[in-house]
């Protein structure tokens, strides 16, 4: 993608940051991003990333939009209520930047098409609302080799870690399986402050721009959590596990640490 004025005017906040500039940008008009989950991490997390320039954004989710997604779910309008969320997330995207390339799936990940579709890009937001389907997200990333950020959100609470495939401990490492169905009520039925999940979802979004501009250091073998009620926020230190069922021979073989590390998921 060329400097044009028009982008070098759009993109100037970047590119006066000695941490970024021009090489930085470019390298953000070549990333790929894939966010799973076009709802309340999800929404914020793929307006930070289409602002910033990231070349290819890629929206997963089967949902329509539904009145009680506004109160946290940015990237939708009243008027986009009964539409897929990734047609509605799509046009939201295309007004705020037409440089950006996205790519809509209608569908549900699964054990028979994730691995397919990560494999396409270069880093992953998980932005889904579901243990099965952050284990099958960390899974897929794990074999596949990509990066992805991890967030969980419920009523005033987040969590997020970045995962770097055979460097880094994975969510697997940390959770090791998912806990029993209907264990863990879901955000529908505890609720959720709608600002923690554009606060987790922008934090996500900035690892995403982060690793691929090589700046700063990642969340990596660290959870970070937040309590909104009273703004704490704390970096839990967390090990690869090398019985790990999704990475431990890879991280083994890089030389991981072994311990493994565990924590509550705050969806």
């Amino acid at each position: 993608m060329d400097f044009t004025p028009e982008r070098l005017e759009r993109y100037s906040p970047h590119i006066l940051l000695k941490e970024v500039g021009g090489a930085g940008q470019r390298k953000l008009f070549d990333a790929r991003v894939l966010v799973i989950g076009v709802g309340g991490l999800g929404s914020p997390a793929a307006l930070y990333l289409a602002a910033a320039g990231i070349g290819t954004i890629g929206l997963v989710d089967a949902d329509v939009v539904d009145l009680s997604n506004l109160q946290r779910q940015i990237i939708h309008a009243t008027s986009d209520v009964g539409r897929p969320k990734v047609d509605s997330a799509a046009d939201s995207i295309a007004a705020l930047n037409p440089d950006v390339v996205v790519r809509p799936y209608r569908e549900y990940v699964d054990e028979d098409n994730i691995r397919s579709i990560v494999r396409d890009y270069d880093f992953v937001i998980d932005g889904t609302d579901s243990f099965a389907a952050k284990f099958l997200i960390n899974d897929a990333c794990v074999a596949e080799g990509v990066a992805f950020s991890h967030g969980g959100v419920s009523q005033f609470r987040g969590q997020t870690m970045t995962v770097l495939p055979g460097r880094s401990a994975c969510y697997r490492c940390v959770f090791g399986a998912p806990p029993p169905e209907g264990s863990v009520p879901p955000c529908s039925r505890m609720g959720i402050l709608g600002a923690v999940a554009g606060m987790l979802g922008t934090i996500q979004a900035a690892e995403a721009l982060k690793f691929f501009t090589d700046t700063g250091q990642l969340l990596v073998d660290t959870m970070l959590t937040f309590d909104a009620r009273d703004m704490k926020f704390r970096k839990v230190p967390v090990k690869a596990d090398s019985h790990c069922a999704a990475c431990g021979c890879r991280t083994a073989k890089a030389g991981a640490p072994e311990a493994g590390g565990g924590g509550p998921d705050a969806r």
